[in-house]
């Protein structure tokens, strides 16, 4: 039985950028969230929170982003290029966070900690904006030519749908990284940020619920693999369940479980996106000019050179993630070698 290369490296593909948004996720939301709190310690126990992995997270990006460019190179070049100005913007909203988190502490000044401050929460609330209007632009369908070139503009990637996924992305991401400083904090500051925890999911849930509605009823194509295969509803009604056990879970004090349902939610919406626009990676406002699996694919040879290198690097890039996050295990800890 021979395998469908090309579908394997859709789900590829889209594991890593999954990976990606549910171990950067938390990391930008604890950078939405950092302006909620005065106190300098606070914002000291915030970064560091997120001190030990957030630059280990980006690497899943990267990763994402190299298996994208080898295995359906026509999206990465022709799609990407169109899209240089927000993913300039996006890549300098990357590049402030990391400064703001490795400069933040240099000097003790008041004002060069919230300059500082500042930047690190709005460089994340733009990222993760941008990457939720970046998807809802992808999921909606862009002007492409018959070369599978963006000829929209700037502007055009600034429509109501894609605004919308924009606002719900960061909604995600809060609620994610408020439930990751539940489990990584104690004390006070934990019970300031355990109060935050169902707001930010009341928020999370009405911005979900208004994009859902907004695709059920402008983009009908997203509902079509579900309509085709009804047991994929399991996969709706389960990352349902995974956000109404997180409240139910701090309730009961078990951050961790709790933390796990957060991740769950978010890779459950990565995989409702990933199914609904399978076979397309990017769909084009004409039908006819989007790139899938099959038209912009690499060669068979390359797909399955490309496998085997990934299989060796996956697990390797796994096993990094693992380590670093069971080395820095347990509640944060100020001390001299903190931010």
């Amino acid at each position: 039985m021979s395998i469908d290369l090309n579908t394997v490296w859709f789900l590829l593909v889209g594991a890593l950028l999954a990976g990606y948004a549910v171990l950067d996720g938390f990391d930008l939301g604890v950078g939405i969230l950092h302006l909620f709190v005065d106190r300098d310690e606070d914002r000291r126990v915030f970064i560091n929170a997120i001190g030990p992995v957030w630059d280990g997270n980006e690497v899943w990006l990267v990763t994402g982003g190299g298996a994208l460019f080898a295995a359906f190179p026509p999206v990465y070049a022709g799609v990407f290029s169109g899209f240089y100005p927000a993913m300039i913007l996006l890549l300098f909203a990357l590049i402030f966070r990391a400064v703001a988190i490795e400069f933040r502490s240099k000097q003790p000044m008041l004002w060069w900690r919230r300059a500082w401050d500042v930047s690190f929460s709005v460089a994340s609330f733009l990222g993760s904006f941008l990457m939720g209007v970046a998807f809802g632009n992808v999921i909606r369908g862009i002007r492409l030519d018959a070369g599978g070139e963006y000829i929209g503009g700037f502007i055009a990637l600034l429509n109501p749908y894609a605004l919308l996924t924009g606002l719900t992305t960061v909604a995600l991401f809060a609620m994610h990284g408020a439930i990751y400083l539940v489990l990584k904090t104690e004390g006070g500051i934990q019970a300031t940020v355990r109060g935050w925890v169902n707001n930010a999911i009341i928020v999370f849930v009405i911005c979900y619920a208004a994009t859902t509605m907004a695709t059920l009823l402008y983009l009908p194509h997203m509902g079509q693999a579900f309509k085709a295969s009804p047991w994929l509803f399991a996969l709706p009604v389960a990352t349902m369940l995974a956000i109404a056990n997180v409240p139910r879970e701090i309730f009961r004090g078990r951050e961790w479980r709790a933390f796990l349902s957060s991740c769950a939610t978010v890779f459950g919406l990565m995989a409702l996106v990933g199914f609904g626009m399978f076979p397309d990676l990017v769909r084009g406002m004409d039908p006819s000019t989007s790139l899938s699996v099959y038209n912009a694919a690499s060669s068979p040879g390359t797909l399955k050179t490309m496998l085997v290198i990934a299989g060796i690097g996956i697990p390797l890039v796994l096993a990094y993630t693992v380590s670093i996050y069971w080395i820095f295990r347990g509640k944060v800890k100020l001390d001299a070698m903190s931010y």
